[in-house]
């Protein structure tokens, strides 16, 4: 036998050695700090640090508003890292152009902006132990914080700048203030059947004849699908499944904190601008001058805007110990917040509930049981899948497995059994005759294949076979014109100063409405209609079964001496140029960016990706 040729060991070697160099900036442990930058912006660094920093905070932020972990992963799965670099990036740009301009914080600035950080004040103020404490848990040293904050201190003078020549918008904020604090008085009253002058006549053969020919739609059955399939869901076997007493014991205990829930508090938050404003609506709250609701008229809200929902203490920062010792309906604070100082209210006080295991039995043996369906179903999925790939039609599959066969006349209409499933009707949609049958999975778990036989195309029923259904149809369409028809008279004589009781009307007086208000028993153009009507014009309006007649009485304009109306305009108007600011910063940020060279080392972002898996 010939003596097999020796591998070339020289070409393992050298690729040892590559790999041996390229490995110098990680050290045993992960990522060493060999490797400082991701990249530049302009003449400015982006630092791995910075880039690491930024990442962690955005996770945390996270985390801290959905009280849900999240790992690396799903975090690239929301963009997460992107979002982070991108952040870098503009303040990179930004810091780039204040040292092109030669903008820079000096060193008491810095120091002042350093004393007023509540993570390094102690008793007496200013800490520096607690200072070099939280740096030393951040992994920064004094001199690239100080780097930093001497950079954004100077990023905002340029931004101030940009923005501080926007003035209020005050005529913009008047024109909505007038648009949406307009009131209207009117007076209106519904016309039914019963306000007809005379029964209507029923419909002659003649009558129900050419009201179908009119309407050949209303009695057109549309196309059909003739569908033979085969489908297997979790409901099926469920019963069958065996669940385990330990396996209904751990899911109870891994979800301990959904069967055992502290004392909680239904909570609104209303958000201010900046500290002067939350103070000022806390003493005008305070003096009686306005309601809670008031306030949050003038911030443009309305109160699901601001509703937190249910939270317990440590989600309300701050803010939680006052909220947790307050009654329902007690307004406090201001507290800081997230998006600045707020206001708080109490709407209710959730005491703490407890769930036993004995009393979570019965859902948590449920859940387990579904989940061992659907694993069941899994298991059978290729095989099935094999079955048809061997030519096996529906009718084999029923058979040999414990799929179920089902046959269905398929609309778009039809919503029962298999047609309740949204893939299903999918699938029947778009299947064409001669497809190949194929597994498809359904939103519960369990799967189905079809197969389209024929299909029956739209048809007009003959009009015997919809005698009773023209009639119905008839009828209300007789009785809707008749009784517009007869609140057009009823108008036609309600003038200004006239009573609605002098056509037999029962009307209501509905006061101070705005375009926000909502009228029950009036149909959904009813705001509408009215404030593009005059005083004393009457209309007429479609409502259902009905109609209803109004007349408007008053128009009011907002009261200009109003606090609540001076708020509203003040708010407006600044949050009309703080928009106007940003858009205009935005269109520099582009154009300073775009003027700016911006390199980026995509292999070193990767590597430091790599060591947050």
């Amino acid at each position: 036998m010939a003596e097999k040729p020796k591998k070339n060991r020289y070409g393992v070697w050298f690729i040892m050695i590559l790999l041996l160099v390229g490995l110098a900036g990680f050290g045993a442990g992960g990522f060493s700090g060999n490797i400082r930058s991701i990249g530049t912006v302009g003449d400015r660094e982006l630092s791995v640090q910075a880039y690491q920093r930024t990442v962690n905070n955005q996770i945390n932020a996270i985390q801290r508003q959905t009280n849900q972990p999240m790992t690396f992963q799903q975090a690239r799965q929301f963009g997460i890292d992107q979002v982070a670099l991108n952040q870098l990036i503009v303040s990179a740009t930004l810091s780039n152009e204040t040292d092109n301009l030669g903008i820079s914080a000096g060193d008491q600035q810095v120091l002042e902006r350093l004393r007023a950080i509540p993570q390094f004040q102690g008793a007496n103020g200013f800490n520096r132990d607690s200072y070099r404490y939280a740096l030393q848990q951040s992994r920064q040293s004094e001199e690239s914080f100080e780097s930093e904050l001497r950079d954004d201190i100077s990023r905002t003078i340029l931004q101030a700048a940009v923005l501080g020549g926007v003035p209020p918008v005050e005529g913009f904020a008047d024109t909505v203030v007038q648009f949406v604090g307009e009131q209207r008085m009117v007076t209106w009253a519904p016309v039914t059947a019963d306000n007809l002058a005379s029964p209507l006549p029923g419909a002659t053969e003649t009558d129900q004849q050419a009201f179908y020919d009119r309407n050949p739609e209303m009695f057109t059955l549309p196309e059909a699908r003739e569908i033979t399939y085969v489908w297997m869901t979790p409901d099926m076997i469920q019963s069958d499944m065996v669940v385990p007493d330990e396996a209904v014991a751990q899911l109870y205990e891994n979800r301990q904190s959904e069967f055992i829930q502290p004392e909680r508090r239904l909570v609104e938050r209303l958000v201010y601008l900046d500290q002067a404003r939350a103070d000022d609506a806390r003493a005008r709250l305070d003096a009686g001058e306005v309601t809670f609701e008031d306030l949050v008229i003038e911030r443009g809200l309305e109160l699901t805007d601001i509703d937190l929902g249910d939270v317990d203490q440590a989600a309300l920062g701050a803010a939680g110990e006052a909220v947790f010792s307050a009654e329902p309906g007690d307004v406090v604070g201001p507290f800081s917040a997230a998006m600045g100082p707020a206001l708080f209210r109490v709407n209710a006080v959730l005491a703490a509930q407890e769930t036993t295991l004995e009393e979570a039995d019965p859902d948590l043996r449920e859940e387990l049981a579904a989940e061992a369906a659907r694993d069941v179903i899994q298991a059978q999925l290729d095989g099935t899948i094999d079955l048809l790939a061997g030519g096996a039609r529906l009718e084999d599959i029923a058979e040999r497995t414990d799929m179920e066969l089902g046959q269905i006349s398929w609309t778009p209409d039809e919503a029962e059994g298999i047609a309740a499933y949204e893939a299903f009707r999918n699938a029947a949609a778009s299947v064409a005759e001669g497809d190949f049958p194929e597994v498809i999975e359904l939103e519960d778990g369990g799967i189905f294949a079809l197969r389209l036989d024929s299909i029956t195309p739209p048809q007009l029923q003959p009009v015997d076979d919809v005698r009773e259904e023209v009639i119905a149809a008839w009828d209300a369409a007789t009785r809707q014109e008749a009784i517009l028809a007869r609140a057009e008279v009823m108008a036609a004589s309600i003038q200004p100063e006239s009573a609605f009781e002098e056509q037999g009307l029962t009307p209501t007086l509905a006061e101070a409405l705005t375009r926000r208000s909502f009228v029950e028993g009036t149909p959904p153009e009813f705001n509408t209609r009215i404030f593009a009507m005059e005083v004393g014009e009457v209309a007429v309006m479609a409502s259902g079964d009905h109609a209803i007649v109004v007349r408007v009485e008053e128009i009011a304009a907002p009261d200009p001496a109003d606090p609540l109306t001076v708020a509203q305009q003040e708010t407006l108007a600044a949050n009309a140029a703080t928009g106007i600011a940003q858009d205009m910063f935005d269109v520099y940020l582009t154009a300073l960016r775009d003027r700016t060279d911006v390199k980026i080392d995509q292999a070193t972002i990767n590597a430091v990706n790599a060591q947050f898996q």
